[in-house]
């Protein structure tokens, strides 16, 4: 039997991860981007991989859940293969927990995790005096932790993942013709291509501070993440701005989200700033990452549109493509395809 042949347009976390799942299945995979690996989005340094929470249980919340939950050995198997360490942890998650309301909500969610995700996680309300002193500061003095939220160093991620393919035998290029069945992960650029309104490019801001809290858990806030690195530093963000002027250029917005990082966090009062970024990330209309059949290549397939969540449902949105591409096995959500980002009517 011929060896399938994939080609893989971007180099993003979503071109990467469609090409290794289909790699490590013997396909002969080429992934191709002028712009090297993880050079848009994927190359931000958040790297948070947390869940939506666990109410109003939906289709693409399984699908995520399922993803975070593979995550691990996914991962894992990406470092083993090509011997990059990508900065996988999982390394639970902290939320300040607002007020009484808040509080309120936060216990429910609990019984929506103990339903939803099936013994394999927790979610719980602590005291924040149980958290110690990376506690975030809470005006009701309650914390939300759960313990499936992870993360990876996004650069180091994308590095692994090209090194994997490679050890498969695939290649990873700057140029290189079609073969094969084609899929376009060509993030901003890429939905903007397809017009009509499918989808659009929202700026994020994000620093990169150097301090080590690297066996620490992740801290979300309203509108804020701080996650500790493998390498020692922690990244800050960010911003979503769909009015701006220059796409990689930081601005006072990221000044205000570094300041609702000290004041969430103040052991990070003195943290040297080792890096500003910028960077454009793709959101389709429906919010929802874009899997399947190209709405305007036709006989040519999409991996897009990961917006806020792509590392988090890289791992199963790989896999899904793969079945799709190598097996003709279409378990691709409803919700992501990519009709339902198409204009209605």
């Amino acid at each position: 039997m011929a060896m399938a042949e994939v080609t893989v347009r971007g180099a993003g976390v979503f071109g990467l991860a469609v090409g290794w799942a289909c790699a490590r299945r013997g396909a002969s995979v080429t992934v191709v981007d002028p712009a090297g690996v993880g050079a848009g989005a994927s190359g931000g340094p958040v790297g948070a991989l947390a869940p939506h929470a666990p109410e109003n249980w939906t289709e693409a919340k399984a699908f995520q859940f399922e993803s975070l939950s593979m995550a691990g050995d996914w991962w894992g198997a990406v470092q083993a293969a090509g011997g990059v360490d990508p900065g996988f942890a999982r390394c639970g998650r902290l939320q300040p927990v607002a007020d009484a309301a808040a509080l309120e909500r936060s216990r429910a969610r609990a019984e929506g995790a103990a339903a939803h995700w099936g013994g394999r996680a927790t979610w719980e309300v602590i005291a924040a005096s149980e958290a110690g002193a990376w506690a975030p500061v809470s005006p009701s003095g309650w914390l939300v932790r759960d313990t499936l939220t992870a993360r990876v160093h996004p650069r180091r991620a994308c590095a692994a993942l090209a090194a994997a393919i490679r050890a498969e035998g695939g290649r990873v290029e700057a140029e290189a013709p079609d073969r094969g069945q084609v899929v376009h992960a060509t993030g901003a650029a890429g939905l903007a291509e397809i017009g009509g309104g499918f989808g659009r490019a929202v700026k994020g801001q994000a620093a990169v501070l150097g301090l080590d809290a690297r066996d620490q858990p992740l801290v979300m806030g309203e509108g804020l993440f701080v996650v500790p690195h493998v390498d020692g530093t922690v990244a800050v963000g960010s911003t979503a701005e769909t009015d701006f002027d220059d796409p990689e250029a930081t601005d006072a917005q990221l000044d205000a989200v570094i300041a609702r990082a000290l004041e969430a966090m103040p052991l990070l009062a003195g943290a040297r700033i080792v890096e500003r970024w910028a960077g454009l990330r793709p959101r389709a209309r429906s919010r929802a990452p874009v899997l399947g059949a190209h709405p305007t290549r036709p006989g040519q397939f999409i991996a897009n549109g990961g917006f806020k969540i792509g590392f988090g449902v890289a791992p199963l949105a790989g896999e899904v493509m793969a079945d799709l591409l190598l097996e003709g096995h279409d378990r691709i959500p409803q919700g992501f395809r990519p009709e339902a980002s198409l204009p209605k009517g």
